[in-house]
């Protein structure tokens, strides 16, 4: 299955992007025993939001591996705990950076312009990988569904963690991908705080579905068993609250 979408940032970049996708493949047959279930589930075209679980510095790499079409990210400019290769790829495939503390209102109003051009953002709505549990949506996936009117493809990613510390001991790390069916798009009706309690929800009701397709056990506050979501409490708490990094210094094309 392919889909050629021209987006209004990127669509220079859709050779390069095409070639990162075929190396992905290699290095991930290469470096993992990777498994994918639900990849009926991929529609053929956009507009769309693939949103997954962030347990790893390096999933989007997974997306950009088990995906048929070559996608834009919502992603943070800042990569605090990655190696420097992490720094490099992602803007070499182009993404739309969002600075923690500033709004991120150049990542949003570009993500805007391309899924009302029916192009695909891959967004990891925990906004960090900072826990291997399910954590809270911050507020972007649910709002740019609600204001586009964009469907969302839950994916849960399982064992990306695993793969350096595997290739250290020379193993292959066990990776499972599962694709979950689409839904939506939300749908936002209040104002002021009301909207806000709107968005809210529908970031759990995102999470839920990610979560039915991770180990229960990894699922936290959103996991069936009552023993994981006691032992989740405080990872509700978003370590970058009153953070700002630097200045949102991207503005969008006139």
């Amino acid at each position: 299955m392919t889909l050629a979408v021209d987006t209004p940032v990127y669509a220079s970049r859709r050779p390069l992007r095409r070639f990162m996708q075929w190396l992905s493949r290699i290095a991930f047959g290469v470096l993992t025993d990777l498994n994918v279930e639900g990849e009926q589930n991929f529609p053929k075209k956009g507009p769309l939001l693939v949103v997954g679980n962030h347990f790893s510095f390096i999933d989007p790499a997974i997306f950009v591996r088990v995906a048929p079409w070559p996608m834009d990210f919502i992603g943070g400019a800042q990569f605090p705990h990655a190696p420097g290769i992490v720094h490099f790829l992602p803007r070499l495939w182009g993404y739309l950076p969002v600075y923690r503390g500033t709004g991120a209102t150049y990542a949003l109003n570009e993500a805007e312009k391309i899924l009302n051009n029916g192009g695909i953002i891959g967004i990891f709505p925990e906004a960090g990988s900072w826990a291997q549990i399910l954590r809270p949506a911050r507020p972007g996936a649910a709002y740019l569904s609600a204001k586009t009117g964009a469907p969302l493809l839950p994916v849960g990613i399982d064992g990306m963690p695993e793969v350096f510390p595997s290739l250290k001991k020379m193993k292959r790390a066990k990776v499972k991908i599962r694709v979950g069916k689409p839904f939506g798009p939300l749908k936002i009706s209040g104002k002021g705080y009301q909207k806000r309690e709107q968005i809210d929800a529908f970031g759990h009701e995102i999470m839920y579905r990610i979560a039915d397709l991770i180990p229960p056990e990894k699922a936290g506050m959103y996991s069936p068993d009552p023993d994981v979501r006691e032992a989740a409490k405080g990872s509700e708490i978003y370590p970058w609250e009153n953070t700002r990094e630097g200045q949102d210094q991207y503005k969008a094309p006139e």
